[in-house]
């Protein structure tokens, strides 16, 4: 499945979860989405990314690790699904929002929470957070190369 279908299935489920173990499980769901995106982008993306997609694989792995692995299927496992990653530029758009909601959801869920729960939140805000800068690094740079091959435009 294309990686921006995966994403917008994932904010869309991460806003419908109601209680904390569904937001829990969602924000799991999508920091594996990440990485398994950063994965892809190091693998087989632009050049000029694969050194901070690798850096969004083990940030994402780390928010991952934080949290408890939630009981899924493996057919329910999105970041499993993705096969196509056609877009590097839109899709790091759709995963900066992605994990933007991610962190906004867990505020809201350490707010609440219970100590063991609220340190967990924490180290997720910070890995979710430390991802999204990682993709914007990944867009700047495609800016950068996008901006370098336009041909130069003379002054007159």
């Amino acid at each position: 499945m294309d990686a921006v279908r995966l994403i917008v299935t994932s904010r869309r489920a991460l806003a419908a979860s109601g209680d904390a173990p569904g937001t829990l499980t969602e924000v799991w769901q999508a920091q594996a989405l990440a990485q398994a995106i950063g994965s892809r982008l190091a693998v087989s993306g632009p050049p000029e990314l694969r050194g901070e997609a690798l850096g969004l694989t083990e940030l994402a792995g780390r928010g991952c690790g934080v949290l408890a692995a939630p009981d899924l299927d493996t057919s329910d496992l999105r970041a499993a699904q993705l096969t196509e990653l056609d877009d590097a530029r839109h899709t790091l758009l759709c995963l900066g929002g992605l994990l933007a909601e991610v962190g906004i959801a867990l505020i809201g869920m350490a707010s609440a929470a219970d100590e063991t729960t609220y340190w967990q939140c924490m180290e997720a805000i910070d890995a979710a957070d430390e991802s999204r800068d990682r993709v914007r690094e990944m867009l700047r740079k495609l800016a950068a190369r996008e901006e370098a091959a336009m041909p130069e435009t003379e002054v007159g």
